[in-house]
């Protein structure tokens, strides 16, 4: 993958890499009419093993942490982590990550993947925090009625409050549900589907919600260079080749509503 650009500022550090071509795996599987488990299960090894492959190498985000922690306020999560569904009970009770943060990742995508719908999902984002740091997730019926007894014993390996007791990524691999040992398990899986018609319900709900927190990003970014605050002179410091252009507009902008004005 080539890098082709930084922005770097007091904040943060933004890399433009190389477009890799494809699109969301939460998309691929959208457009088509019917999956099985099994299919499922391919998606879910490569993500498995590329897991296997940064866990080995000890990626830096994913490092145990025993920096200082410090309390946040639960209103704080969405601007911080985005959507709280996805973040494990140490997050919330600020407490040292590890790799097995991925892997409660992991079971939250198996849960939502299996059935369109997310396992701690509440009305506010306070009562999704609620619900993650109580495990308190069901397998509905309706929602799972297609699905094996071993792809739910997968999940619940995995949304496990406990981080040393749940499983790693070379454990999820050796899983009966990925790996079968006996035939009568090979075929459960087989004859077992995913609720499509209510995946596609939840993806076309997460795209809605990505285009529309990034128009209220744009808007608000637009915001900050026009009305030139603290923030907006932070983002000034960003080093880019584009640097000169992006002030000339925002200067622009500023003369606009100057004359305007006068």
């Amino acid at each position: 993958m080539l890098l082709h650009d930084v922005f770097e500022s007091r904040t943060e550090v933004v890399l433009i890499v190389e477009l890799i071509s494809g699109g969301e795996l939460f998309d691929f599987i959208a457009a088509k009419e019917s999956l099985s488990e099994t299919e499922a299960i391919g998606f879910l090894k490569q993500i498995l093993q590329g897991l296997i492959y940064m866990h080995g190498k000890e990626h830096s985000t994913l490092r145990p942490q025993a920096r200082e922690h410090h309390a946040i306020r639960e209103g704080q999560y969405k601007s911080m982590c985005g959507t709280p569904q996805y973040i494990g009970p140490e997050v919330i009770n600020n407490e040292p990550l590890s790799v097995a943060s991925d892997m409660w990742s992991i079971g939250v995508n198996t849960y939502i993947l299996l059935s369109g719908i997310s396992p701690f999902q509440g009305d506010t984002d306070e009562e999704t925090l609620r619900n993650i740091i109580g495990l308190n997730y069901q397998f509905p019926d309706y929602f799972f009625r297609d699905t094996s007894a071993m792809a739910k014993d997968f999940i619940q390996k995995l949304l496990v409050k406990e981080q040393s007791e749940r499983m790693t990524a070379e454990e999820c691999l050796l899983h009966p549900w990925i790996k079968p040992l006996t035939r009568k398990q090979a075929a459960s899986r087989s004859r077992s589907s995913i609720n499509m018609k209510s995946f596609k319900k939840f993806n076309a709900k997460r795209k809605w919600k990505m285009s529309y927190n990034m128009v209220r990003a744009c808007t608000r970014f637009s915001r900050l260079r026009v009305t030139g605050t603290s923030e907006d002179q932070e983002l000034r410091q960003c080093e880019s080749d584009q640097e000169d252009s992006e002030n000339n507009r925002a200067s622009l902008i500023r003369r606009r509503r100057l004359s305007s004005s006068s």
